[in-house]
Formats: C-alpha cells, sequence, structure tokens
C-alpha cells in the first residue's frame, strides 16, 4: 500500500482504489524522483510537497521533516487545511 510523502495513504484514494491514478499511487520523497517526472508529463504540474520531500531526501513529511507543518503545505494548501496544519503545529518540539 503506497503512502505518498504528504502522509496520505494511497488505500484511501479513489483515483487509487479505481485503477484511474496516472501515475500509479504516490511514494515516499526519497523514491518520488519518477513519479515526479510522471506527474509532470501526465497531469502538467508536480506535487510541491512532493517535490520538496525528494528534494531534501525526506520520506515522510509528519514523519522525519523537522520543520513539518511547514511553508509549503501551508502555501500549497494540499493536502490539508490550515487548521489541521495548525493541530501538527501544537504537537512540534520547541
Amino acid at each position: 500500500m503506497p503512502t505518498g510523502a504528504c502522509g496520505i495513504n494511497c488505500d484511501v484514494c479513489i483515483a487509487y482504489v479505481t485503477g484511474k491514478c496516472p501515475i500509479g499511487g504516490c511514494t515516499e520523497g526519497s523514491k518520488a524522483l519518477e513519479k515526479l517526472e510522471r506527474q509532470k508529463k501526465v497531469l502538467g504540474f508536480t506535487c510541491p510537497v512532493l517535490e520538496c520531500a525528494a528534494r531534501r531526501g525526506i520520506s515522510y513529511c509528519l514523519r522525519d521533516c523537522k520543520e513539518f507543518p511547514c511553508e509549503v503545505f501551508y502555501r500549497s494548501e494540499m493536502p490539508y487545511s490550515k487548521k489541521f496544519l495548525d493541530i501538527f503545529a501544537y504537537f512540534k518540539p520547541k
């Protein structure tokens, strides 16, 4: 069961479950280069969260990135809302 760097599991994604996902499911950031190329080709854009995680070698933002929640999530507004991110910010080590 693939899980994106953002933390969304493909098993709960309608595009993936119905076989319509154009990239065959997301992946962790440290393995994302091929998926990013496919996203750009098929969708015309890439996921900014996956792109950042791949660039930084972060597997899963929620677990591995000391900066989560970060401006990439807040600015892109995907896949979480500001209020949801603020909950995670509460638990961030000071």
